[in-house]
C-alpha cells in the first residue's frame, strides 16, 4: 500500500526484514526439535542460532533469488553464509518451502490481526463517548431518505456502535482461525519430518498446528480471514457515509471538523468538504478487493499448486495496512465530529409536525376507526404539509372527521416528542450493557 494510506507500525510486519527474520525463526526451531529427538546433531541445530541477531540482507538474497529462481533456496543460501555451510547442512531437513511460507504469512496475519483488534477497540471507545454524550439529542430518523419519525444522535452512534462491536468479535474469530502453521513436509504427509517438529515449532510461535494439511495450509482460512476484513470496511463505509449525509449544506446536522487553515477547494474558497469520509468511503473499496481473490484461492490443484501465492503477496499486506489505516482515520473522525443540535430541531420540524403520522394513525385505529379509513384521514392532512407548507397538528385539528374520533386533547397530546425516546435508555442498556 502507498505510503499515503499507511502507519509504520502495521507497514512493519510486512516488511522483508519482517519476513526474512520469521523465516529463521521457523527454521531455527526446527533444528532445535529435530535436535531433541536425535534426527540431528545438536550442535548443528546450536549452530543455527549464532544469526539470531544477524540483520539479514535483503540486496543479498535478491541476488541470490535472481540466479535460483526460487525465494525460500536464496534465503536458505544467505543463511548458511552466516551460519556456516557445513554447519547449516541440517537447515530445512524433510522441510518444504510451504512449511515456511505459510507458517510465516500465518504469523504475519496474526500479527496484524492483534493492531487491528487494538484499532477497534480505540474506535468502540469513541463511538461509545459521542453516543453517551448525545443519548438524548434529537434528530429526524430518515428512511429512503426522506423523513421518517424522531431518533436521537446517540442513538445513531449507538448503532455504529454495535455493529463495530459484532465486527471486533468476528474479527477475534477469523484471528483464531487463522493462528495455525504446517511443517508437514512435501504434500503433508509427514514422511519426513515427525509430526513433533511442528508442535514444537508452533508452540514456539504462538500457533496451533495445521490437523491436516497438504502441502499448504487450507485456504478457507485466508477466506474467512479476508471476508471479515471485507466486512469491517463495509461497515467503516457504512459509518463514513451517514456522516457524508449529515453534513451536505441543506442537512449540515453534523460535520468532518475542519482544522484552522484547512482549505475545502482549490477553487471556491467557501468550501467545507467531507474529505475524510469520502477518502474512507473509497478505501473500503479497495479493501474488499482482496475478498474475491481470497476465496478464489480455497481451490488448487490437488495437493498445491501455486496460483494463490502472488493474490496473497499483494492482498496481505494492502488489506490489512488499508484497513489499519481506514480504522485509525474514522476514529478521528467519530472523536473531534461536530454536532449541531439546533440543525437537527429545524430540519425535523421543516415539515411541522409530519413526523407524528403514525401516532396519528394509530389513535385512530384504536379509537374505532378502520386502518384504511385511518389511514385516508392521515395522509389527505399530511400531503396540505407537503403541497402547501401547513402545519400537521393544525390541519388535523381542524378535521371533522378526525375530531369525531380524536379529542384536541388527545391530538396535543400525540405530539410529544418524548413518546420518541422513552425507551432510548433501553436500547443503550442493551447495546452497552451499562
Amino acid at each position: 500500500m502507498i505510503p499515503r494510506y499507511s502507519r509504520p507500525e502495521m507497514v512493519a510486519i510486512w516488511s522483508p526484514e519482517t519476513k526474512f527474520r520469521i523465516w529463521y525463526e521457523i527454521e531455527a526451531h526446527a533444528c532445535d526439535a529435530m535436535a531433541d529427538i536425535g534426527v540431528i546433531p545438536r550442535a548443528n541445530a546450536d549452530a543455527v542460532w549464532k544469526a539470531k541477531d544477524v540483520e539479514f540482507d535483503i540486496a543479498r538474497i535478491d541476488e541470490i533469488e535472481a540466479e535460483t529462481k526460487h525465494d525460500v533456496i536464496a534465503f536458505l543460501t544467505h543463511l548458511a553464509e552466516h551460519v556456516g555451510s557445513d554447519e547449516a547442512r541440517f537447515v530445512h531437513q524433510g522441510m518444504t518451502s510451504s512449511d515456511v511460507l505459510d507458517t510465516a504469512f500465518n504469523i504475519q496475519l496474526t500479527r496484524a490481526a492483534d493492531i487491528l483488534i487494538a484499532d477497534m477497540e480505540a474506535l468502540l471507545a469513541a463511538l461509545k463517548r459521542r453516543a453517551i454524550e448525545h443519548k438524548d439529542t434529537l434528530r429526524v430518523g430518515r428512511s429512503h431518505g426522506i423523513h421518517a419519525e424522531p431518533t436521537t444522535m446517540g442513538l445513531t452512534f449507538a448503532r455504529f456502535y454495535a455493529e463495530m462491536d459484532r465486527n471486533l468479535k468476528r474479527l477475534h474469530v477469523a484471528r483464531e482461525e487463522i493462528a495455525t502453521g504446517a511443517v508437514s513436509g512435501a504434500v503433508g504427509t509427514f514422511a519426513n519430518i515427525d509430526p513433533r517438529i511442528e508442535e514444537h515449532v508452533c508452540e514456539k510461535l504462538g500457533l496451533a498446528p495445521e490437523p491436516i494439511s497438504t502441502q499448504v495450509i487450507p485456504r478457507d482460512r485466508h477466506a474467512a480471514f479476508f471476508a471479515c476484513l471485507g466486512v469491517i470496511a463495509s461497515s467503516i463505509e457504512n459509518v463514513a457515509t451517514e456522516v457524508r449525509h449529515m453534513q451536505r449544506t441543506e442537512v449540515l446536522e453534523g460535520a468532518e471538523y475542519f482544522a484552522a487553515g484547512q482549505k475545502g477547494s482549490s477553487a471556491m474558497p467557501h468550501k467545507k468538504n467531507p474529505v475524510l469520509t469520502e477518502n474512507l468511503t473509497g478505501l473500503a473499496r479497495t479493501i474488499r478487493m482482496a475478498v474475491i481473490p481470497a476465496m478464489e484461492n480455497v481451490t488448487l490443484w490437488h495437493e498445491r499448486d501455486i496460483s494463490h501465492s502472488s493474490v496473497e503477496r499483494a492482498i496481505g499486506p494492502d488489506a490489512t495496512i488499508t484497513l489499519d489505516f481506514a480504522l485509525h482515520r474514522l476514529t478521528g473522525v467519530i472523536d473531534k465530529m461536530l454536532i449541531y443540535p439546533d440543525n437537527m430541531l429545524a430540519n425535523m420540524n421543516k415539515f411541522s409536525g409530519l413526523v407524528m403520522s403514525q401516532r396519528v394513525l394509530l389513535a385512530l385505529t384504536q379509537a374505532g376507526v378502520s386502518r384504511e379509513d385511518s389511514y385516508k384521514l392521515v395522509q389527505r392532512n399530511a400531503m396540505k404539509v407537503w403541497d402547501h407548507g401547513k402545519d400537521f397538528k393544525t390541519e388535523l385539528l381542524g378535521d371533522e372527521e378526525v375530531l369525531k374520533a380524536l379529542s384536541v386533547e388527545e391530538i396535543e397530546e400525540k405530539f410529544d416528542m418524548g413518546y420518541h425516546t422513552k425507551h432510548v435508555d433501553t436500547i443503550f442498556k442493551r447495546v452497552f450493557g451499562d
